[in-house]
């Protein structure tokens, strides 16, 4: 499905550089089609991204809908505007989600 495409480009896009310069691990808890729990790991050796728990704990926790998880990454949205609707939420360490973004 559309989300597992998405973190599947995601994979593609990790290098070590952004592991090196990042150093967080995100994790996505997504309602909704193909939803469920996902992680961004820009912080283990090589990084990681993929379905289930990270493997090692998160750092950031952002909550969506996987409709609105699909759209933030594929529309280029800045992930900040992801958290406008009342809908979303986000926990943990703000100033690593710029780092996603230049990902992106």
């Amino acid at each position: 499905g559309p989300v597992a495409e998405t973190f599947r480009v995601i994979q593609g896009a990790v290098t070590e550089e952004y592991v090196r310069s990042t150093q967080g691990v995100f994790q996505f808890e997504l309602s909704g089609d193909g939803g469920g729990t996902w992680y961004i790991d820009l912080k283990t050796k090589g990084g990681s991204a993929g379905f289930g728990k990270p493997p090692v704990t998160a750092d950031v926790v952002m909550s969506m809908s996987s409709a609105d998880f699909v759209k933030m990454f594929t529309d280029k949205l800045k992930l900040f505007m992801a958290f406008m609707p009342g809908n979303s939420s986000i926990k943990g360490d703000m100033m690593l989600t710029p780092s996603l973004e230049k990902m992106l």
